[in-house]
């Protein structure tokens, strides 16, 4: 095990390094950070323009510019922005903010994908496999910023009528000013107040097609010969289930979820853009690609770059658990 742990960080380390390698240049060959000074009126002269390329960097040649980028993110400095702060500690409080809603939405849609399709694989064919399938399809067809929207106007608003008071929010990661005066604990149910609707639009994103693999794979296990013995052994049917048919059918939904990062981290960016969370996703929008911010949009990339890694490192780990012939293999 400690063999095939070693080997898979190493293999992430190369293409994490090879990410951040074609992120810095595509990211430098579309990202302009002197366009928003192209516009102004009168336009500044040339010397204005070749001063800022020298100050951020721009005239170097560009592979030296991807070194210093590199050297600088391995210590923790993600550069600085065009008004000249520092990125990197803006990046990260905004990314604590993201953190909170993105597990939150994994966990929500792995245990919901794992529920439903287990129970549309027993129950195969049913009423309630229809109604799930039914439900499945109509989130994977809903854009997640039209259910966000849903989910503040259809929800929220109502709940908070017929209870007599607001315990689903509509905007922002926590009330204005909780955290100046609010206890330990108000702040935590003030949050997780505000977070409710932002995960359950994320969740939702990945819920009903890791739910439809989930279901395949269960459909596949349940066929296959091993299932059929230890039925034939006497062992009790939820027990085979359980034990043998859904440790083998999560192997694929943990290849699924692993890949399905990345798409979270783009729901992240829409669904903080609906709440008006202050969230990576809106740092990314606002001050990234709405102001051609080279350092904001490539601290954004390497870092959504690095959690996709991450989890699928997590995801060829829990292979070996899942599954011990792969650890030998």
């Amino acid at each position: 095990m400690l063999l095939y742990t070693v080997r898979r960080l190493l293999a992430s380390a190369l293409v994490l390094l090879a990410s951040s390698f074609l992120v810095f240049m595509l990211t430098a060959a579309t990202v302009d950070p002197l366009a928003q000074f192209r516009t102004r009126q009168p336009v500044p002269p040339p010397a204005f323009f070749a001063a800022k390329r020298a100050e951020l960097g721009l005239d170097k040649p560009i592979l030296l510019r991807y070194w210093d980028w590199l050297t600088g993110v391995l210590h923790g400095d993600f550069g600085n922005n065009i008004a000249g702060n520092p990125v990197g500690p803006t990046l990260m409080t905004r990314l604590g903010v993201t953190a909170r809603m993105v597990i939150a939405a994994m966990l929500l849609a792995i245990i919901l994908a794992i529920v439903v399709g287990v129970i549309t694989a027993v129950r195969k064919d049913k009423l309630s496999d229809y109604v799930a399938t039914t439900i499945s399809y109509i989130l994977i067809a809903l854009p997640v910023f039209w259910l966000a929207v849903l989910l503040k106007e259809f929800v929220a608003i109502r709940f908070n009528e017929l209870i007599g008071k607001t315990v689903l929010y509509t905007a922002s990661e926590e009330s204005p000013g909780i955290s100046q005066y609010g206890t330990t604990s108000e702040i935590f149910w003030d949050r997780v107040g505000h977070l409710i609707l932002p995960t359950i639009a994320l969740a939702a994103l990945s819920f009903a097609a890791w739910s439809r693999f989930q279901r395949a794979s269960m459909l596949d296990v349940m066929s296959s010969e091993y299932m059929r013995f230890g039925r034939a052994k006497g062992v009790p049917y939820r027990k085979v289930l359980i034990k043998h048919g859904l440790r083998n059918a999560l192997i694929p939904l943990t290849t699924v979820v692993a890949i399905g990062v990345g798409t979270i981290f783009g729901g992240a960016v829409i669904t903080e853009k609906v709440f008006n969370w202050n969230g990576m996703g809106r740092y990314f929008i606002e001050d990234g690609l709405g102001q051609s911010d080279l350092n904001v949009v490539l601290g954004w990339l390497i870092v959504s770059a690095f959690f996709v890694v991450l989890f699928n490192l997590i995801a060829d780990l829990l292979y070996a658990v899942l599954d011990p012939r792969i650890r030998l293999s």
